[in-house]
């Protein structure tokens, strides 16, 4: 249950750093006046409730393991 814990937790985190990144080019792309913006605000958003779901697990899996 720990490693089930650990790979939720690193992954959640991972997502959502990574949405960072496709966020900043969606507003790049916006300023840049490209039709793609909207496309890879999709991306993030996708991405950014990914990783909050993820996060969202680790949290119960960490719960499992104290409550034992």
């Amino acid at each position: 249950m720990k490693t089930k814990w650990l790979i939720y937790s690193v992954m959640g985190l991972l997502f959502f750093g990574m949405d960072l990144s496709f966020l900043g080019e969606a507003i790049v792309q916006k300023y840049t006046q490209s039709q793609s913006w909207i496309l890879w605000g999709i991306v993030a958003l996708v991405i950014t409730n990914s990783g909050l779901c993820l996060l969202g697990q680790a949290v119960i899996e960490k719960i499992k393991i104290t409550s034992k």
